[in-house]
């Protein structure tokens, strides 16, 4: 069972951002930037492209509406998508709120940020969510 499992099931505390009965959002503890969220299928599967064909396109309808209710809660330019799926052997995108390219370097130093702060962005990306 990866972490990524633990979090589903509630193994793990998350900052929950979104979900519904096949995915899940939730807010990377060592972001990027502010307001950095993977989404995962519930569904443990390594590699994002071997999801079946529904799965993968699901996800990218799931991750689209996460996307949308990040660039309302979050200023930036656009939201970037990236997988790379080489830190967890379970598929996940990763949704960055960006306002240059730069934004999205895995070798920028990762924010700091609290619990507190971690919680109020999971809040208002979670609230921006439910309008969509």
């Amino acid at each position: 069972m990866t972490i990524f499992s633990k979090i589903i099931a509630g193994e793990i505390p998350s900052y929950k951002v979104a979900e519904n009965s096949d995915f899940y959002a939730f807010l990377d503890i060592n972001p990027l930037v502010r307001g950095h969220v993977l989404v995962v299928p519930k569904k443990e599967t390594d590699y994002i492209f071997d999801l079946d064909d529904k799965t993968l396109g699901d996800l990218m309808i799931f991750s689209k509406r996460v996307a949308s209710a990040i660039k309302k809660a979050i200023p930036c330019k656009r939201v970037g998508v990236t997988v790379i799926g080489l830190e967890v052997p379970h598929a996940h995108i990763h949704l960055l709120p960006i306002t240059k390219e730069s934004d999205m370097l895995f070798n920028n130093p990762k924010q700091k940020l609290t619990p507190e702060e971690l919680k109020e962005i999971a809040t208002a990306i979670a609230e921006n969510f439910e309008l969509c």
